[in-house]
């Protein structure tokens, strides 16, 4: 069982929001990444999926870009981006019953020798910079659902490799640590995936090894528009 992530894919079948705005990067990128994800990708594989999947702010909006998603080759775990605002309810996205598609929040699964779990983050601060009341707020409460998801991990767990997604950098620039590196390392967490950035800059970096942890930086104009393999 082989297993890839992608995140950011930004679909927008029900909603005028091209990404091309931001560069070349993303000319007729739907297309690019849904050949390069068939071509890649095998039926019995596993893609992750971390986060900013559609910019529908509802989920009726959303479903198109889901049911596209749900018809590629693979097994597709799924996770909230900072813009999923249409990912209102789990329980009702679930309940749409899209085949070969897992929806993750505050729990996890297990599929063979790995347990999947994971949550969207928050940004960590960069030193000398002081959070918002309203900001810290949303940080915790991420950190709350990271323990959640890593609790039910432990009850699944006995000897297999855990993988996490994230959404935001689960670091700043300087790869300090943070509440939820702390975590992931308490909980001996194998590897992390996240995406969010599109940019250059510190924390553009594919991989970073940390505390014993690969962190792989999944965001789809950063890979080509082509999952990533990150087991062998």
């Amino acid at each position: 069982m082989r297993i890839f992530a992608i995140s950011d894919l930004h679909l927008s079948t029900a909603c005028d929001k091209p990404m091309d705005i931001f560069g070349g990067a993303w000319d007729n990128y739907p297309q690019v990444l849904l050949d390069n994800w068939q071509s890649i990708v095998k039926k019995d594989d596993i893609v992750l999926v971390a986060g900013d999947i559609s910019w529908a702010m509802k989920l009726d909006e959303a479903l198109p870009d889901l049911q596209i998603i749900s018809k590629l080759n693979g097994t597709k775990i799924l996770i909230k981006g900072n813009h999923d605002y249409w990912w209102s309810s789990v329980s009702k996205i679930r309940n749409l019953n899209l085949q070969g598609m897992v929806f993750l929040q505050n729990d996890s699964i297990k599929i063979g020798e790995y347990i999947f779990c994971g949550t969207r983050g928050w940004s960590v601060l960069e030193p000398g910079r002081v959070r918002k009341d309203e900001d810290k707020k949303i940080y915790l409460r991420e950190i709350e659902r990271l323990k959640l998801s890593l609790a039910d991990v432990e009850k699944k767990r006995t000897t297999e490799k855990v993988i996490c997604l994230a959404h935001y950098p689960p670091f700043n620039s300087k790869k300090h640590d943070s509440e939820f590196t702390n975590l992931y390392e308490q909980h001996s967490v194998d590897i992390v995936v996240y995406g969010h950035l599109h940019g250059k800059g510190g924390l553009a970096m594919p991989l970073v090894e940390k505390g014993g942890i690969k962190y792989y930086l999944t965001s789809t104009d950063k890979l080509g528009h082509k999952p990533l393999l990150i087991n062998e």
